[in-house]
């Protein structure tokens, strides 16, 4: 039973008894006291002032001490402003947690429930290392599973590596045209960051072809793009990629395996493990496959120019395009594919996807596409929506490289949290691997709560200027507690 309850119970019995009245329980007020007042709980007097005809002062009084004469647990009690504060003794409390003892409660993790929940977090690109952005990603959808799991669900953590698409043509060609055989021993890099550099260098190069045709030719920014070689040679690159050229696949296949080693060691820093790991290259062509299927049936509409879009005038919304005029796929294509892909793996009672509120429309849309191909189980696509992670100055931008890079972050906090115990002292006389082991779990518990305590439908702004604090509301003030508890708990017994 809550405390207020009781309360209640008897603060409407003494005020009955004194005033002959019968009042119902929603008739008197009772909140927890004022830090800065005497007390744990508080009667607003000024509502019962209408049957007392009495001062708050006089009516507080008659009250506190029938309260204190009729109930021992009830110690003390003062009117400050119109309140009763009541204050509780210890013994009161201790019954508290004895009937709490009493109660039959159920853990959780022995309530198995039946079918699977599947969470989809990280979804990197090959084309770049893991940021800050990927960093919130992570640990919310580790969180979620994390309780999920807890609360007796039968979890499947995956991942989704988008390995395919001009975006990871654009690295590949920067590398064929600048990288001179180079790799990421020779130029001592994680192979995500060599990878990410060449992505960051044909943006860079693009730019400047950009602001030549624009000047030379008189282009908008937009012409100028279209027209742009660089951008040509790409696109090149990408339908020989659907074509399975060799020479491009071994590129790719190269190149991604550096970029996946990279990832593997920033996953194990962070903690953050997958049950199944699926491929954007490989689930486009399911999702491919089901659209030409879709095509034939009369379901899917042809373009002026070819593409091919479904209609979803009825749903008020715009057309959406799933295959270009080339025969390329889009990413509602490719989720599509992997969403059907999942099903079959698992049979899913619910899917989860940790993505970004920029994609809001996007997984609207999926859902629909899904229903009108005929798959009932369309409805059990759940988007967890969140707030972005924002610089000072604005959005981060790889193609820039203007991120806030997750390894170099996780490195920050490690060196922060090895100066600040040994400033204090807390290290002496542990061994390299003790102290080693508690700077990672200090670290990254100050790392994941600086996520994890903003509301995720939030955007929050980060300050690479600014270290994350150590002190008060932190990741290292909780771990601090707990193991005074623990302490605590040890001399007890």
């Amino acid at each position: 039973m809550k405390i207020e309850t009781i309360l209640l119970e008897k603060a409407i019995s003494v005020f009955n008894e004194l005033y002959n009245l019968d009042l119902k329980p929603n008739s008197v007020q009772i909140t927890k006291t004022r830090k800065n007042y005497k007390g744990d709980y508080s009667i607003v007097v000024y509502p019962l002032l209408q049957y007392t005809k009495k001062s708050p002062q006089a009516t507080g009084t008659e009250i506190g001490e029938l309260l204190l004469k009729k109930y021992t647990f009830i110690s003390d009690f003062e009117i400050v402003k119109g309140f009763l504060n009541l204050s509780l003794n210890n013994n009161f409390w201790l019954s508290i947690v004895e009937e709490l003892q009493k109660e039959q409660i159920t853990d959780p993790k022995t309530q198995k429930e039946s079918g699977n929940v599947v969470i989809e977090y990280s979804s990197p690109n090959t084309n770049k290392p893991l940021h800050l952005g990927h960093i919130r990603n992570n640990l919310l959808g580790d969180s979620v599973s994390r309780i999920l799991k807890y609360a007796g669900q039968n979890v499947k953590r995956v991942n989704l590596v988008n390995d395919r698409g001009i975006h990871i043509c654009k690295s590949m060609y920067a590398y064929k045209m600048w990288g001179n055989e180079a790799t990421p021993e020779t130029a001592q890099k994680k192979g995500d960051h060599f990878v990410g550099d060449y992505y960051v260098m044909f943006e860079q190069m693009l730019k400047k072809d950009i602001e030549k045709l624009m000047g030379d030719e008189n282009y908008t920014e937009k012409e100028a793009r279209a027209e742009s070689d660089l951008l040509k040679q790409a696109q090149r690159l990408l339908r020989k990629w659907e074509r399975r050229s060799r020479n491009t696949i071994q590129l790719w296949e190269k190149m991604n395996k550096w970029v996946l080693a990279g990832f593997d060691d920033t996953y194990k820093k962070l903690g953050i493990e997958f049950d199944k790991t699926y491929f954007e290259s490989e689930t486009y062509l399911i999702g491919k496959s089901k659209v030409l299927q879709e095509l034939k049936r009369g379901n899917l509409k042809f373009r002026e120019d070819d593409s091919v879009f479904v209609d979803l005038s009825d749903e008020k919304l715009d057309n959406k395009i799933l295959l270009r005029p080339d025969g390329t796929t889009v990413y509602m294509t490719q989720d599509i594919g992997t969403a059907i892909d999942r099903y079959e793996d698992y049979q899913f009672t619910k899917h989860i996807y940790v993505v970004g509120n920029e994609q809001d429309y996007h997984f609207k849309v999926l859902k629909i596409v899904l229903k009108k191909f005929g798959y009932e189980w369309h409805d059990r696509l759940e988007h967890f929506s969140y707030g972005m992670v924002e610089l000072p100055d604005g959005k981060m931008k790889s193609r820039e490289g203007k991120v806030v890079d997750a390894d170099d972050l996780i490195d920050e906090m490690y060196d922060t949290a090895r100066q600040k115990s040994e400033e204090l002292g807390k290290l002496e006389g542990l061994t390299d691997k003790e102290k080693d082991d508690i700077i990672k779990i200090i670290s990254l518990g100050a790392l994941k709560y600086f996520i994890l305590k903003v509301d995720p439908k939030k955007n929050m702004t980060f300050n690479p200027a600014e270290s994350i604090d150590f002190n008060g509301n932190t990741g290292p003030f909780i771990q601090y507690t707990y193991a005074r508890i623990q302490s605590l708990v040890r001399k007890a017994e």
